[in-house]
Protein backbone atom coordinates (compact mmCIF):
# COMPACT_ATOMS: atom_id res chain seq x y z
CA UNK A 1 0.00 0.00 0.00
CA UNK A 2 1.42 3.31 0.64
CA UNK A 3 5.00 3.42 2.02
CA UNK A 4 6.84 6.26 3.57
CA UNK A 5 10.61 6.12 4.01
CA UNK A 6 11.96 7.92 7.11
CA UNK A 7 15.15 9.65 6.40
CA UNK A 8 17.08 10.19 9.32
CA UNK A 9 18.02 13.56 9.39
CA UNK A 10 21.87 14.62 9.21
CA UNK A 11 22.81 16.29 12.14
CA UNK A 12 25.19 19.00 12.83
CA UNK A 13 28.41 17.25 12.68
CA UNK A 14 27.48 13.84 12.77
CA UNK A 15 28.47 12.38 15.76
CA UNK A 16 31.01 15.77 16.72
CA UNK A 17 31.11 17.39 19.85
CA UNK A 18 28.79 20.00 20.74
CA UNK A 19 30.24 22.10 23.69
CA UNK A 20 27.22 24.22 23.85
CA UNK A 21 25.62 21.30 25.42
CA UNK A 22 27.99 21.08 28.47
CA UNK A 23 27.89 24.55 28.86
CA UNK A 24 25.18 24.86 31.83
CA UNK A 25 26.95 21.97 33.35
CA UNK A 26 30.22 23.52 33.44
CA UNK A 27 28.11 26.72 34.67
CA UNK A 28 27.02 24.83 37.65
CA UNK A 29 30.39 23.31 38.63
CA UNK A 30 32.06 26.70 38.54
CA UNK A 31 29.37 27.91 40.77
CA UNK A 32 29.39 24.91 43.05
CA UNK A 33 33.48 25.50 43.50
CA UNK A 34 33.05 28.98 44.41
CA UNK A 35 30.34 28.49 46.52
CA UNK A 36 30.74 25.15 48.21
CA UNK A 37 34.12 24.02 48.23
CA UNK A 38 36.38 26.66 47.93
CA UNK A 39 34.76 28.08 51.34
CA UNK A 40 34.71 24.53 52.84
CA UNK A 41 38.58 24.10 51.99
CA UNK A 42 39.54 27.65 53.48
CA UNK A 43 37.61 26.69 57.00
CA UNK A 44 39.34 23.15 57.18
CA UNK A 45 42.78 25.09 56.35
CA UNK A 46 42.12 27.57 59.60
CA UNK A 47 41.05 24.97 61.72
CA UNK A 48 43.95 23.02 61.13
CA UNK A 49 46.32 25.86 61.61
CA UNK A 50 44.13 26.62 65.36
CA UNK A 51 44.48 23.37 66.01
CA UNK A 52 48.23 22.72 65.28
CA UNK A 53 48.98 26.09 67.14
CA UNK A 54 47.87 24.71 70.16
CA UNK A 55 49.79 25.72 73.62
CA UNK A 56 49.76 24.85 77.42
CA UNK A 57 47.57 27.18 79.14
CA UNK A 58 45.06 28.04 75.97
CA UNK A 59 41.16 28.07 76.63
CA UNK A 60 39.31 26.03 74.49
CA UNK A 61 35.74 24.92 73.81
CA UNK A 62 35.53 20.91 72.18
CA UNK A 63 33.07 19.96 70.09
CA UNK A 64 30.46 18.37 73.15
CA UNK A 65 30.71 22.39 74.55
CA UNK A 66 32.66 21.81 76.92
CA UNK A 67 35.16 24.45 78.26
CA UNK A 68 38.41 23.90 79.76
CA UNK A 69 42.15 24.98 79.85
CA UNK A 70 44.98 23.11 78.04
CA UNK A 71 47.43 21.38 80.22
CA UNK A 72 49.47 18.79 78.22
CA UNK A 73 49.91 17.93 74.68
CA UNK A 74 49.94 14.55 74.34
CA UNK A 75 51.04 13.55 70.98
CA UNK A 76 49.94 15.17 67.14
CA UNK A 77 46.87 13.70 67.91
CA UNK A 78 45.62 14.05 71.30
CA UNK A 79 45.33 16.79 74.38
CA UNK A 80 44.75 16.80 77.64
CA UNK A 81 42.44 19.42 79.01
CA UNK A 82 41.26 20.59 82.78
CA UNK A 83 37.61 21.14 82.69
CA UNK A 84 37.49 21.95 85.95
CA UNK A 85 39.94 22.32 88.94
CA UNK A 86 41.52 18.56 89.30
CA UNK A 87 39.35 17.04 86.56
CA UNK A 88 41.27 16.39 83.34
CA UNK A 89 39.97 14.85 80.22
CA UNK A 90 42.49 13.61 77.40
CA UNK A 91 40.34 14.85 74.13
CA UNK A 92 41.49 14.50 70.10
CA UNK A 93 43.02 17.73 68.66
CA UNK A 94 40.05 17.36 66.02
CA UNK A 95 37.40 18.06 68.47
CA UNK A 96 38.45 20.90 69.89
CA UNK A 97 36.60 23.88 68.18
CA UNK A 98 37.23 27.16 68.94
CA UNK A 99 40.47 28.82 70.99
CA UNK A 100 39.02 31.12 73.52
CA UNK A 101 42.15 32.67 75.00
CA UNK A 102 45.59 32.29 73.66
CA UNK A 103 48.41 31.77 76.35
CA UNK A 104 50.47 35.22 75.19
CA UNK A 105 47.26 37.20 76.05
CA UNK A 106 47.40 36.58 79.46
CA UNK A 107 45.60 39.72 80.49
CA UNK A 108 42.70 39.33 78.09
CA UNK A 109 42.72 35.50 79.62
CA UNK A 110 42.60 36.65 83.43
CA UNK A 111 40.18 39.17 82.51
CA UNK A 112 38.16 37.31 80.92
CA UNK A 113 37.83 34.56 83.83
CA UNK A 114 36.62 37.29 86.47
CA UNK A 115 33.95 38.51 84.14
CA UNK A 116 33.03 35.04 83.63
CA UNK A 117 33.34 34.14 87.43
CA UNK A 118 32.07 37.34 88.85
CA UNK A 119 28.48 36.04 89.01
CA UNK A 120 27.56 37.36 85.54
CA UNK A 121 27.05 41.04 86.30
CA UNK A 122 26.00 40.78 90.20
CA UNK A 123 28.95 42.62 91.87
CA UNK A 124 29.55 44.46 95.01
CA UNK A 125 28.07 47.68 93.34
CA UNK A 126 24.70 45.32 91.98
CA UNK A 127 23.92 43.79 94.91
CA UNK A 128 24.79 47.50 97.19
CA UNK A 129 22.08 49.39 94.68
CA UNK A 130 19.37 46.55 95.07
CA UNK A 131 19.70 46.74 98.54
CA UNK A 132 19.29 50.52 99.34
CA UNK A 133 16.44 51.07 96.51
Amino acid sequence: MFVIPAFAQAGGGAGGFDIAAFLPLILIFVVFYFLLIRPQQKKVKQHKEMVSALRRGDRVVTAGGIIGTVSRIVSDSEVVVEIAEGVKARVMRNTITDVMAKTGAADEGGAEKTRDEGGKGRGKGGRRSSGQG
